[in-house]
């Protein structure tokens, strides 16, 4: 199998038109006429990734953040992205990145997180539709709203997410005083959503990242939980692999053992 086979059931999944317009989502790097000899999956494209991809013998590497967000103009050992081009480059391994276009699908990054927590009930926070150039419409949105299958407390409820998550510490404004029903999910740097979850009046928010004024103001409105980027998008792997296995079942797809996460918690 080609490797623009395997995009094609990527893209099939998360098409490129549901990505926000300051991403680069899709190809990064490599030739997708390519057969592709294994994938590894992970969230971040650094140096040690492609070494282990190299050691794997993987000519695809798949990732949640693109490598590429600008135009590069020089490959040299200047930086960590111009030298992970040229490791790639000179082994042959392709680059592929689904991003905003996998927060923004059915059934991607925030349904993950819905379903890790066991929601139920998930559907679209704020959907839109994309117009096609063929005419047709693309259904997507951003955030999820869900349900907890029976209320419980505020307490319960974050530590809830910290186990699903496996989280050393979860940031949270006061103990909400009513029981938690529904939640509202953006993963990552998602506290843009705020607003449409209390608008929906979801009885909590789970988000990445958010800063430190967006806190203000809401005790006793909404219950607000902060993962860290890194840790509320850390399943992504999971739809990477169900995609893939499904059109390759035969294909080694090996998940990353390098922790790409910068931020360290003492």
């Amino acid at each position: 199998m080609k490797i623009k086979e395997i995009i094609a059931a990527l893209e099939r999944f998360a098409p490129l038109p549901l990505q926000e317009s300051y991403d680069n989502a899709g190809l990064q790097c490599g030739l997708t006429e390519t057969e592709v000899s294994g994938a590894l999956l992970c969230l971040d494209v650094t140096e040690d990734v492609l070494r282990e991809a190299v050691d794997l013998g993987c000519n695809l590497v798949v990732s949640h953040h693109p490598l590429l967000f600008n135009a590069l103009r020089q490959v040299t050992d200047a930086n960590m992205v111009q030298r992970c081009v040229r490791i790639a480059v000179q082994n042959d391994i392709c680059i592929y990145s689904a991003h905003t276009n996998l927060d923004n699908a059915e059934d991607g990054v925030n349904f993950k997180m819905a379903e890790k927590l066991g929601l139920i009930d998930v559907q679209l926070l704020a959907p839109h539709t994309v117009a096609l150039k063929n005419g047709q419409q693309l259904k997507g949105g951003s955030g999820i709203l869900g349900f907890l299958p029976q209320g419980e407390d505020s307490l319960a409820f974050l530590q809830r997410v910290k186990q699903a998550f496996g989280v050393e510490a979860l940031q949270h404004n006061a103990l909400l005083e009513r029981p938690i029903e529904s939640v509202a999910i953006c993963g990552g740097a998602g506290d843009f959503m705020l607003d449409t979850a209390l608008r929906a009046e979801a009885d909590a928010f789970l988000t990445g990242e958010m800063h430190y004024h967006t806190w203000f103001g809401h005790e006793q409105e909404i219950q607000i939980a902060v993962l860290g980027h890194y840790e509320s998008e850390q399943f992504t792997r999971e739809i990477f692999r169900s995609i893939i296995e499904e059109a390759a079942p035969m294909l080694p797809v090996y998940d990353t053992e390098v922790i790409t996460n910068p931020i360290n918690i003492l």
